[in-house]
């Protein structure tokens, strides 16, 4: 089926994320931090998004490489080295 005929394209959160190379739990985790994901719809206990709507909406994120927050708290924490 083309992207332009038909309805909606509704894939749950583990589908989505297989399709887009990304963890379920990111997937997840956007869904409850960014305003602007994409309206989601639950189905049974699992939640859905239409993939045509999600694709744009990822491709046109940037990448955000995660952080170590445990190790920030800990240099800041320690004395300054000495030289």
């Amino acid at each position: 089926m083309a992207d332009d005929e038909g309805g909606p394209d509704m894939v749950s959160f583990r589908e989505l994320a297989r399709r887009l190379g990304l963890s379920h739990q990111r997937v997840s985790q956007l869904h409850r931090e960014d305003p602007d994901f994409p309206p989601v719809v639950k189905i049974g206990r699992s939640n859905a998004v239409d993939y045509r709507v999600a694709r744009p909406y990822f491709e046109a994120r940037e990448p955000q490489q995660g952080r170590r927050t445990d190790l920030e708290q800990k240099r800041e924490e320690a004395p300054p080295e000495e030289e």
